[in-house]
């Protein structure tokens, strides 16, 4: 069962934890576009969503561990910064796919819609992530 925690303080750091599995995606999305909505950030969901959707389905692939975790953060009022965690230290490595290959894009499409995006090394493992922006106007 996901597990769901947000930072002490009340400022809406939204993480969970999920199985390994590839319908974690599923649960990641919405816990994305949860938070986007809370944040007043709507019109970033789509862009989020194929964001952790394509970064969990990498981690599904490419790590040995039983789980990984969706972290959230919102560094002002018109970003968020969508990020999986797990434990491989190994930074990944962009693939680039044809529209007619089977599965999904991956981090070609991650870097699409964001304005930033960058791996964070960890003690035990990495974080990817993905910034973005609220278009003004």
């Amino acid at each position: 069962m996901p597990e769901t925690a947000t930072r002490a303080g009340g400022t809406g750091h939204p993480g969970e934890t999920s199985p390994r599995e590839p319908v974690s995606a599923a649960r990641a999305r919405q816990l994305v576009r949860a938070a986007l909505s809370v944040w007043n950030l709507s019109d970033l969901a789509d862009d989020g969503a194929l964001i952790v959707s394509e970064s969990v389905t990498n981690a599904v692939q490419h790590t040995r561990r039983d789980s990984i975790r969706v972290v959230m953060d919102r560094p002002d009022r018109v970003r968020a910064r969508i990020g999986v965690v797990d434990f491989p230290k190994a930074r990944p490595e962009r693939e680039v796919r044809g529209l007619d290959d089977d599965g999904g894009r991956g981090l070609a499409s991650v870097g699409e819609p964001a304005e930033e995006r960058g791996t964070d090394p960890l003690p035990w493992g990495k974080r990817v992530w993905a910034e973005l922006r609220k278009a003004h106007g």
